[in-house]
C-alpha cells in the first residue's frame, strides 16, 4: 500500500469522521506524501471517502446502520460455496464418453481432465494426427533454418490453456507413472532443462491420448513407456 494511502485511514478510522474532512485538510494530510497528482482541486481520495455527497452509495443503503457493510461469511461457508461449482463440474466431466480414458492417464483427474478435453474437443476429426495436436498444445518444437544455421526453439505460438494444463499433467504423472519419471530422467540426462524435459513428456502423453481417443482404449503403462530389453552380447566362442 502506498504511503499515502495509509494517511487518511489513519486520521480517520469511523466513516462519520472521515465524512467531516475537508478538501484542505485532506491536502493537510497529504501534504508530504502525495504526489502532484494528488493537488488537483477535487481530490480523488475524496470522492472515495463514505458519507461524502458524491461517494457512491453502497448496494442497499447508505452505509449506515443496520444497511451498512455487509458482515462476511464464515469460513465454513466461503468454503462450502467454492466446493459446489467444483462438484458440479466433475460431474458434468465424469458424463462424457471420454471421462474414462482421459482419467486413466496418469496425472489427469477430474479438473485437469476436464480442461484438456474443453481444450481439445472431442471431434475426431479436428486433429489429423498426432502431430497437429503437440503443435496446438505447444508441445512440439519448431525449427527455424536459415542458410547453415537450425534451431530447434521452444513454439510460442500456441494454445496458452492447454499448455498450462499439460505443464500440470506431466509434473503429476512423474510421480504417479514410473515409465513417466524414466522418460523424463532419460531427458535430463541427454543435457534437457526442466522444462524442456517436463514438455517432452508432455508431448509423449499427448501422443499416446490422441491414440486412445481415436481407438477408444484406456492407458496402458507398459504400451505407453515399454521396457527395452537388457541387450545380449554373444559369447565367443
Amino acid at each position: 500500500m502506498r504511503a499515502e494511502a495509509r494517511v487518511i485511514p489513519a486520521a480517520a478510522p469511523d466513516p462519520a469522521v472521515a465524512a467531516k474532512l475537508t478538501l484542505t485538510q485532506l491536502r493537510a494530510l497529504l501534504q508530504g506524501r502525495a504526489q502532484p497528482r494528488h493537488r488537483r482541486r477535487s481530490h480523488p481520495a475524496a470522492r472515495c471517502l463514505p458519507g461524502r455527497a458524491d461517494a457512491p452509495a453502497p448496494a442497499g443503503g447508505t452505509g449506515d446502520g443496520p444497511s451498512g457493510p455487509r458482515p462476511a461469511r464464515p469460513a465454513g461457508r466461503r468454503l462450502h460455496g467454492r466446493q459446489r461449482p467444483r462438484a458440479s463440474r466433475h460431474r458434468v466431466f465424469n458424463q462424457h464418453p471420454d471421462a474414462g480414458i482421459i482419467t486413466s492417464f496418469p496425472g489427469l483427474g477430474p479438473l485437469t481432465g476436464a480442461r484438456v478435453l474443453a481444450e481439445i474437443g472431442d471431434d475426431r476429426s479436428r486433429f489429423c494426427d498426432a502431430k497437429g495436436l503437440k503443435a496446438y498444445a505447444g508441445a512440439a518444437p519448431v525449427t527455424r533454418a536459415s542458410g547453415k544455421t537450425r534451431a530447434v526453439l521452444h513454439r510460442r505460438v500456441k494454445n496458452q490453456r492447454l499448455a498450462a494444463a499439460g505443464y500440470i499433467w506431466a509434473f503429476s504423472a512423474i510421480s504417479a507413472s514410473p515409465g513417466a519419471r524414466g522418460h523424463y530422467d532419460r531427458r535430463r540426462k541427454h543435457d534437457d532443462r526442466h522444462a524442456a524435459a517436463q514438455r517432452n513428456l508432455f508431448s509423449r502423453l499427448l501422443g499416446c491420448l490422441h491414440h486412445c481417443l481415436a481407438t477408444g482404449q484406456h492407458y496402458d503403462e507398459n504400451t505407453a513407456f515399454p521396457v527395452a530389453a537388457p541387450a545380449t552380447h554373444p559369447i565367443a566362442a
